[in-house]
Order: structure tokens, then C-alpha cells, then sequence
């Protein structure tokens, strides 16, 4: 976890600076903050005269105060369990005092002033997916797709020394190979240590960086601080995450499906796809009718199939991958909704798919179009490159079982098996009466079978029957 820290190096001046309060929306208490420890909880006392020097401070700046509280809501474990409120020093015990009465007992005039002071949930946490706010993360084949589009900031537009305050150096930047990224509206590939003075407060965090347009038209700086854990509990846009969304969220960063997300202005629905930017934490979404999906990964030419999976949300596996530097050629394959382009899952983050989500997947393998073609049809298919779980190879014959629904495999051709020599009547005859209970010809006239156990005919007229047919037929030799 990158460092993250929060220090109170000297008194500020009580004209220039706010106070945060907050408010457990559980234990239903205002009190004061004074910041976040290692693990993500937040650290309060109680908002009383006594604490006033305990009490965090920060400076009323516009831009300042927004990356201080972006840096702050991202480090806490569990934000939305609480609502803050920023209140000036010097009246922060008698304005704690008054919204508590209005927790303990509501009145429109406690309402107005709760309203008045509350801090929303930063703006870029709220980012309207219609216009997909958070810039995308370029790699490096993307960057090259990129290379010969316009920039949308100019550099020289950049205040430079203001970025300073950040601890955010240009050179180091274009050193990186940052630099062209930001200009081009994208955010930084990686996270930089950044630093925020305010006087009574120094807010140290890692950072992914990016611009966003100013009122002037010229760019601001954004710091994505890094998350203590992705945000999963509370609504996105809408939609409520299920379990299966944040198990897959947590183990792959991506969720694997499309769902509809509400724009908060509009109200349009957008069907989008969620994933997780693996630097911050943040969730983040992007729109399903702006993915574009190649026609070929790494030399491996998609079906329509496939490439319909792949704008769905889903992952496939893919085999033959002509991977330079490695010797494993099988990977599976997913659009990531925070780099805009589809990533390889490897090992712990490859998904585990089963015939219930992926009716093509059997075994670790994903079935070719046409070989699911023939199993739809009722036929046996030869399949020569399964893997075991040490990742040895095996062979063997998949049929569809259609009464079940699930695959049927075997070793051993279940084809051949049917063609065997087929017993004779009189053994199918012999089996039936001992062992099945049925009749034979001697017993047809019997209106029960004779049970299992039953070994000898009922009664005598029985017997005399079953002797009869049985009695050799006598030879009609020449007379002589």
C-alpha cells in the first residue's frame, strides 16, 4: 500500500482555515476529525472546546481544498458511512453543537444548516459515465495508435510553479514518458508521490495524475489518490453490486458483464462495462457502444463470437497467443473499462469459468465454434489438447449429454463402444428371465413374470408346457 499520510505541523491562522466535521451516519454523532490512520479508519474527537487543537484544518482555496478532500475521501476504508461538513475554524464547536440538535431533532431550519456546510463526494468520484470523465490509461500499444492525434492541453498553458506546490516536476514528467500522455487528455500510466501544504495540514499521498478543463479553458490538475479498497457497497450510478460483481471485481478487476448506468443529469440509461483501476481502487466504468474490440490479439484471428463475448464484458481464452518472451502461448482475454483496450489474465486473475456462464467451456478449454456446432448436433468430438491441473497434456471425447445438459467425457471412444458384437437372442432371452424378471417363449402364456428369484414354473400345467417346448425335436431319419 503506497504511503498515505496526513500531519498537523503548526497552528494556521483560524480566519483562513475550515474545519472538517463529520457525522457516523450509524451512531448518528458529530464530532470533530483529526485523520485517517494506516489502515484506512477514520480518527475523530469530540468537537469541544478542550480538542480545538486536535481538530484538522485545511485551507479555504478552491482547488486546493478540492485534492485535499479527493486525497481524503480515497484514503478512507469506508467513506460512505459517513457525511462531513466543512465549517470555519473559529465557529466549528458552536456549529457542531447545532447539528447535533438537528440529528437528535429535525427542523428545516437544522436541515438548512446541515445543508449549508456539507461536503459532497468529489466531483470526479462522480463522474458522469456519459462523457467518461476519468481520462483512459494508455499502454503502449495504444500510445502508438495515438501518437499522431491532436493534444488537448498545450503545455505552456500548464502553471507549472502551481503544480510545484504539488511536488509535480515537468521534466521528471516528460522524463517518464508522462508528459504526452497528460497533454493528451489521458491519465498518467503510473502513480507519483504528492504533497499538499496548508499551513496546519501537510496531505501526503501516491497519485495517478491527470488534467481535466478549467473555467478558462486551460487545464487543472487532478490527483487520483490511491483508494485503501474499491468502494462496492454503495450504489454506482444505479447499480447495486452483487456478490458475484464484487467477487469478480476483486479477483480479475473487472466484472464481466454489461449493466445499465443511470446519468444522474439525464437520467439516460447507458449500458456500460466496470472495472477497477489497479494504481487507485477507483471504480470505474465505460460505455459499451465506445469499446472496440481488434480482430486479432497476438497473431489469434477472433470469431464474431468471440468478439461479441469480449464487448459483452466477458473474458475468453484464447490459444497460440504468439507471446516474444514467454513460453506459455494460452491466456484469457477481457476488455478493461479503465485502460480502454483488452488485457491478458494471468494465474490468480484469470476467471474460472464453468459450463453454467460459458456454455463453449469445458475443462480449462474453450470449444471452437464449429466443434460446438457438432456437440449441439448430437456428435462426439476428439479433443487432443486438454491440460490437466499441473498443466499436463490429456486426450479424450467430449459428447453433450442433452437429458442433463453437461458435457460427458471419456478416454475411450463412446461411439466404438456402441458398435460392439451384440449378444444373441438367446442370451438376451436367458437374461431377461433370470436376472429381469421378463417372460420367455415358455412363459408367454403366463399373465405375470416370474419374479428375480423365481427359478421354476408356478404349478404343473406350467411345468408341461416348459418340458414341451423344450423336448428335442425328433429325427425324421430314412426308412429303411
Amino acid at each position: 500500500m503506497s504511503e498515505q499520510t496526513i500531519e498537523n505541523p503548526q497552528q494556521y491562522p483560524e480566519q483562513l482555515s475550515d474545519v472538517l466535521l463529520v457525522m457516523d451516519k450509524e451512531k448518528k454523532k458529530i464530532q470533530a476529525v483529526t485523520g485517517v490512520d494506516e489502515n484506512g479508519n477514520l480518527k475523530t474527537v469530540d468537537a469541544t472546546k478542550k480538542n480545538q487543537s486536535q481538530f484538522m484544518r485545511v485551507e479555504r482555496a478552491g482547488d486546493l481544498f478540492t485534492n485535499f478532500f479527493s486525497n481524503f475521501w480515497r484514503q478512507l476504508k469506508d467513506p460512505t458511512h459517513f457525511s462531513f461538513f466543512k465549517v470555519p475554524a473559529k465557529e466549528a464547536v458552536e456549529t457542531a453543537k447545532e447539528m447535533q440538535k438537528q440529528v437528535d431533532a429535525p427542523t428545516k431550519e437544522g436541515e438548512a444548516v446541515m445543508a449549508k456546510h456539507e461536503v459532497k463526494e468529489p466531483k470526479e468520484q462522480q463522474q458522469e459515465t456519459k462523457k467518461d470523465v476519468e481520462a483512459p490509461q494508455a499502454t503502449p500499444e495504444a500510445q502508438q495508435s495515438q501518437e499522431k492525434s491532436e493534444y488537448r492541453y498545450k503545455a505552456e498553458d500548464v502553471d507549472w510553479n502551481y503544480l510545484a506546490q504539488f511536488g509535480i516536476n515537468k521534466e521528471r514528467l516528460d522524463k517518464d514518458g508522462q508528459l504526452d500522455l497528460l497533454l493528451k487528455g489521458y491519465k498518467t500510466n503510473k502513480v507519483y508521490p504528492t504533497s499538499v501544504n496548508f499551513g496546519a495540514v501537510i496531505m501526503r499521498s501516491d497519485a495517478r495524475l491527470g488534467f481535466q478543463d478549467g473555467e478558462d479553458g486551460k487545464p487543472v490538475l487532478m490527483m487520483y489518490g490511491v483508494r485503501h479498497e474499491p468502494n462496492l457497497k454503495a450504489p454506482f450510478f444505479g447499480h447495486e453490486f452483487t456478490k458475484e460483481d464484487r467477487e469478480n471485481l476483486l479477483k480479475t478487476g473487472n466484472m464481466g458483464r454489461v449493466v445499465e448506468l443511470t446519468n444522474r443529469k439525464t437520467g439516460e440509461k447507458i449500458p456500460s462495462i466496470i472495472s477497477i483501476d489497479h494504481l487507485t481502487n477507483e471504480v470505474i466504468a465505460f460505455r459499451q457502444d465506445r469499446i472496440k474490440v481488434p480482430d486479432e490479439i497476438k497473431g489469434v484471428k477472433l470469431t464474431e463470437d468471440q468478439k461479441r463475448d469480449l464487448k459483452d464484458g466477458k473474458a475468453i481464452y484464447l490459444e497460440g497467443l504468439d507471446f516474444k518472451n514467454s513460453t506459455n502461448k494460452n491466456a484469457h482475454v477481457q476488455f478493461n473499462a479503465d485502460k480502454k483496450y483488452t488485457e491478458f489474465l494471468f494465474g490468480d486473475k484469470a476467471p474460472k469459468q464453468t459450463q453454467e456462464n460459458d456454455p463453449k467451456y469445458y475443462r480449462g478449454k474453450t470449444f471452437s465454434d464449429e466443434q460446438y456446432k457438432q456437440l449441439t448436433e448430437g456428435k462426439t468430438i476428439y479433443v487432443s489438447d486438454f491440460k490437466d491441473g499441473k498443466g499436463n497434456p490429456y486426450k479424450g471425447y467430449v459428447t453433450l449429454n442433452k437429458e442433463t445438459g453437461n458435457y460427458d467425457f471419456s478416454f475411450k471412444n463412446p461411439n466404438a463402444l456402441k458398435n460392439k458384437a451384440q449378444p444373441t437372442e438367446a442370451h438376451k432371452t436367458q437374461v431377461a428371465v433370470n436376472s429381469n424378471g421378463k417372460t420367455n417363449e415358455a412363459t408367454k402364456h403366463i399373465n405375470e413374470p416370474l419374479k428375480p428369484e423365481q427359478q421354476k414354473p408356478k404349478n404343473q400345467t406350467q411345468q408341461q408346457r416348459q418340458n414341451e417346448h423344450n423336448r428335442p425335436a425328433k429325427s425324421k431319419g430314412v426308412r429303411r
